[in-house]
């Protein structure tokens, strides 16, 4: 599947704006204000000004959040947004509840503290937006992800991301059997989005601290599903034609005797 965009214009649009310079620029502004987060629960509640609430919605970090002051606006960011945008672009600090202020190890705990599987959603989300893919929660879809050419408002999704690794894959249970491969794909393919397996490998580190991530490694599977009714072997008395499937090594593709 290629990308969906949303009308007339939307293609060229997001040419002429790519996603990497919106990032940039909401990087500088962040940095130059000196922003400061706050930890509340499993999120990170940031006030923005005019501008930065132009980039936070540009670029897909957040989601604004309604309140009573015409004044100001507040984003919610979730564990991974926060992190990234403290972390990897370096524009954000973030303040504990006590208006302590948290450096990257500390927050990293909390997070970890918060949702066991953070690293791992952490290091495949970190991996997909470094790729300048806009990725968001795929919770609607039944996947830990969903990731977008550029802004949702201009192309449907294109991939619904499932993140596994040693740990929680055997914790979590999925994709273990092929009644489950055989769900998400239908699922996936009903709603028009390719499954994309992300899979951590720790290479015999564990996740003590954000160093660790440096140690990692992301191996990326698409997973299809082949209908046998639409690859079938086709002869006639003039030709005699057969198909033959090769998927590469980033591709895996599970024939369906039935439809």
């Amino acid at each position: 599947m290629g990308p969906r965009w949303k009308g007339k214009g939307a293609e060229a649009k997001a040419l002429a704006e790519p996603m990497s310079e919106i990032v940039s620029q909401l990087q500088s502004s962040l940095t130059r204000s000196d922003s400061q987060g706050l930890l509340s629960g499993c999120s990170v509640l940031l006030e923005a000004g005019a501008e930065q609430t132009e980039l936070l919605n540009r670029s897909c970090f957040g989601r604004p959040v309604i309140t009573a002051e015409k004044d100001k606006q507040w984003f919610q960011l979730s564990m991974e947004e926060a992190f990234y945008l403290c972390h990897s672009l370096g524009c954000l600090k973030i303040v504990g509840e006590d208006n302590h202020l948290k450096n990257d190890e500390e927050l990293w705990q909390y997070m970890k503290s918060r949702r066991e599987t953070f690293p791992d959603f952490y290091m495949a989300y970190s991996h997909l937006r470094i790729k300048n893919w806009v990725v968001r929660s795929g919770s609607q879809y039944g996947v830990d992800f969903v990731a977008y050419r550029h802004h949702p408002a201009l192309v449907h999704s294109e991939y619904a991301v499932l993140v596994l690794s040693e740990e929680n894959e055997n914790a979590n249970g999925r994709l273990r059997v092929w009644s489950d491969f055989d769900c998400t794909i239908r699922l996936c393919g009903s709603v028009a989005k390719t499954l994309l397996v992300i899979h951590i490998n720790k290479n015999g580190h564990g996740a003590t601290t954000p160093l660790c991530l440096k140690k990692y490694s992301v191996e990326e599977r698409t997973i299809t599903r082949w209908s046998a009714e639409q690859c079938r072997e086709v002869q006639t008395p003039e030709t005699s034609s057969n198909y033959h499937l090769n998927p590469s090594n980033h591709e895996i593709i599970f024939g369906l005797l039935t439809s």
